[in-house]
């Protein structure tokens, strides 16, 4: 049996066909991504993960594995059946930019929709850590903060899986339709002066 994904999975796998992208659309399917950051596992594993039938879990199991997100890594025996067991193709899937906005290619499903179903509880329970802020900047800086949480997304994802506890992590930039206050008199062509935040 083995414990460890296959050596030769990918750092970092573009997903750049519309099948692809759809394959990651669905909650269930991220989930079980999700879960096979921690180890390889087999569907009987996952389905006992996410509480699903397993003929359920080994759909999407599928689907993913055909879309080249999922490999199997190991077989095992389970009650004399042989199990396969499922490894991530690489440690981070991510959407190409050049074929991100052709007409064919599907919208991912919103991660903050996820984040607000899901941090509903802990806000309750006062353990919710968070902050929104507004700034009115170029894209250009927009992309460089895009870049600097990528970086701790992937931090996040290399934390070691020894805590009791699962905690959720949402980051994004996203352009909004907010209020600005105009440029002073004689700061029009102010880059500094332009920029206006929320605390």
């Amino acid at each position: 049996m083995t414990d460890k994904p296959a050596q030769d999975s990918a750092d970092r796998m573009a997903l750049s066909t519309p099948a692809q992208v759809r394959a990651i659309g669905h909650p269930l399917r991220t989930m079980i991504l999700q879960l096979l950051h921690e180890r390889p596992a087999s569907v009987t594993e996952l389905a006992a993960a996410v509480d699903r039938p397993k003929s359920t879990v080994a759909y999407h199991v599928e689907v993913l594995a055909r879309n080249g997100l999922l490999q199997v890594v190991s077989t095992r025996k389970a009650r004399a059946i042989e199990e396969r067991v499922y490894g991530r193709t690489a440690r981070m899937f991510y959407v190409e930019t050049d074929t991100a906005s052709s007409d064919d290619m599907p919208t991912d499903f919103n991660d903050f929709n996820v984040a607000a179903r899901e941090s509903g509880p802990a806000f309750e329970q006062g353990k919710l850590w968070g902050f929104i802020r507004h700034a009115r900047i170029t894209e250009e800086q927009a992309s460089r903060f895009w870049q600097r949480m990528a970086e701790l997304v992937d931090e996040f994802d290399d934390a070691p899986r020894t805590g009791d506890t699962v905690y959720g992590f949402a980051l994004g930039i996203y352009p909004v339709d907010y209020p600005t206050l105009p440029a002073e008199d004689g700061d029009a062509n102010d880059d500094t002066s332009a920029t206006s935040r929320s605390v």
